[in-house]
């Protein structure tokens, strides 16, 4: 027969369990909540006021819902709202930051990530001092050197052009992303480092074959932020672009701001959702791996 040792009994370890209608929880969902509807509600008048037809919108009740659906104002919005005496809607500004923001991404990206790695694991002369220019670099109001870079792309020959658009944001998205990449690359096991030199990797074998595989989520974090901070620029397109080049954050600006004509609000909501779909899109996408890649970077391998 086998003896059990007296062993005292205990009560229920760890914390008391907290009541699901606390005083504290009633509280901060409220608070959240309060706060969603703050912010979702200017997109919802967006909405159902783009679903409806103009003699609707004038019997003035901007938060109920369209009596009767109609997609006539994207459409609209999409291919026929007019600028002066051009009528081609947000297509031609669609496919021009289509055409800026893919190229701008990829070079500021790759420049970026090969500056940051160079500053974390190849200390040359004069790195520091050149870090702490791109640092400097990154907190200058962009408004200083809007006429500088002008000139620039003026004796360049491609001031309005779309080209003139994509060096600027390629070069004004460098500081910060270098900034990220470096802090990321520090945080990498230095061993690795170390011990790819020793098997004689030299510099792009291992910025390729070890940093790179390393650093997706570092990747997503730019990719988002350029993408996203590309794509809803104004002041840039405004500036360094044409009437044939602008992008489709300027052409909203135009269709809403037109004063010919009746003003179509149905239009415009629609047009003003059209040119934010591409950042919210990306947002819903893509927001967990954002976190998961700033928190990423945050820790010491």
């Amino acid at each position: 027969m086998v003896e059990t040792s007296s062993v005292p009994l205990t009560g229920p370890q760890g914390p008391k369990p907290r009541k699901a209608l606390s005083r504290r929880n009633v509280f901060l969902y409220g608070t959240l909540l309060l706060i969603t509807l703050y912010y979702a509600l200017p997109l919802y008048v967006m909405i159902v006021t783009s679903l409806k037809g103009m003699p609707e919108i004038r019997l003035g009740n901007v938060f109920s819902p369209p009596v009767e659906i109609t997609f006539q104002p994207w459409a609209k919005a999409w291919s026929e709202a007019c600028t002066g005496l051009t009528c081609n809607g947000l297509s031609t500004g669609f496919w021009n930051s289509v055409r800026i923001t893919i190229p701008s991404v990829i070079l500021s990206i790759i420049i970026a990530s090969v500056n940051g790695y160079a500053l974390a694991n190849w200390k040359f002369k004069g790195a520091d001092a050149f870090f702490t220019i791109l640092i400097f670099g990154a907190f200058i109001p962009y408004q200083i050197l809007l006429y500088p870079m002008v000139i620039m792309l003026r004796e360049m020959g491609l001031y309005g052009s779309l080209g003139g658009l994509v060096l600027v944001h390629t070069i004004f998205g460098m500081p910060i992303l270098t900034l990220l990449f470096r802090n990321y690359f520090t945080s990498l096991p230095e061993e690795l480092f170390k011990a790819a030199r020793v098997d004689g990797a030299g510099f792009w074998g291992i910025y390729f074959r070890i940093m790179v595989p390393m650093s997706l989520p570092i990747f997503t974090v730019a990719m988002i932020l350029q993408v996203t901070g590309i794509w809803n620029d104004f002041l840039f397109g405004v500036v360094y672009t044409g009437p044939d080049t602008y992008p489709m954050t300027v052409s909203l600006n135009n269709i809403v701001n037109s004063t010919q004509g009746v003003k179509e609000y149905n239009v415009n909501m629609a047009a003003t959702i059209l040119t934010g779909l591409v950042p919210l899109t990306i947002y819903f996408v893509s927001g967990r791996l954002f976190v998961r890649g700033i928190a990423a970077g945050a820790v010491k391998g």
